[in-house]
């Protein structure tokens, strides 16, 4: 008993200095500012996103901003200029498409998907010279933030909250019920289009974080998670964007410690959390 309390305690005190080792790197505190900024911008974009059961099209935002990259990099501008590029007119090009609704809304999400990610490809192919590393796209990597990055993720942070504190009930009555806010005369363009924008800026954003086949997982686990815990759309705003801000931050921890992906890390440990709050809540019911 006597060697196993020494041991954990070794443990401990290892683990307290790696901690307090990694803080003292200048990329380290850039990646947990950046956590926490992109934590918010989840939170609440993706609560509005499965409120209004647009997942999918989250989805083909994401690959369709692919294509926007892969036209940077042959180009030689900012790949995170190139990828919100893409994602701005993928997303406005789908909401002006589902309207006419000539072509199934799923159908045009496909389309989006398959399309952005083959002119992605494509184009980095036919880059001269260094061909890029997929692997930081596909599944991110925050320990490289850039100071520029930090910078864009306070100004679009300071954007999506000002946004839905200012149209917070619009926005909650079209995420529910669009008819109603027809009927009384809201700015359905302005709604429909603006959260469009947003959802797309967001997007780019947590592609470097969780990259681009783990960024719809970061987007919905943690209000699958609030949602568990409360029904009511402010409440599960909040919730969902500190659920966001603790898994992101263990995980970001976990994979500085274990040499792992930070968005892998960070997705693997939003699973564990929602299956420990989905068992709780089980045993309690029963």
């Amino acid at each position: 008993m006597l060697r196993t309390a020494i041991t954990a305690d070794a443990k401990q005190t290892i683990t307290n200095r790696t901690m307090e080792s990694l803080l003292e790197y200048s990329f380290f505190q850039n990646a947990i500012i950046a956590t926490l900024l992109i934590s918010i911008c989840c939170g609440v974009v993706g609560t509005y996103i499965v409120a209004r059961r647009m997942v999918f099209i989250g989805g083909g935002i994401t690959h369709a901003s692919f294509g926007g990259l892969g036209v940077a990099y042959y180009l030689g501008v900012t790949p995170l200029l190139g990828a919100t590029v893409g994602a701005l007119i993928s997303s406005i090009a789908l909401t002006w498409l589902s309207k006419d609704k000539k072509i199934r809304e799923d159908s045009l999400i496909g389309i989006f998907w398959s399309v952005g990610m083959a002119i992605g490809i494509l184009f980095m192919n036919m880059t001269p010279g260094y061909v890029p590393n997929l692997v930081s796209f596909l599944f991110g990597n925050i320990l490289t933030v850039t100071p520029e990055l930090l910078t864009f993720a306070a100004i679009l942070t300071a954007i999506i909250v000002l946004f839905f504190a200012l149209l917070y009930r619009p926005l909650f009555y079209f995420a529910f019920d669009k008819e109603y806010c027809k009927t009384n005369n809201r700015n359905i363009v302005l709604l429909e289009y603006g959260s469009m924008i947003i959802i797309a800026l967001t997007i780019v954003l947590c592609m470097k974080l969780a990259g681009i086949i783990l960024v719809i997982s970061y987007l919905t686990i943690p209000q699958a998670i609030g949602s568990l815990m409360t029904k009511d759309f402010k409440k599960l705003l909040i919730l969902s964007t500190l659920i966001s801000i603790f898994g992101s931050v263990i995980g970001l921890w976990a994979s500085a410690l274990l040499n792992t992906p930070s968005g892998a890390t960070i997705v693997i440990c939003f699973l564990i959390i929602l299956a420990l709050c989905w068992s709780y809540k089980k045993i309690r019911n029963r």
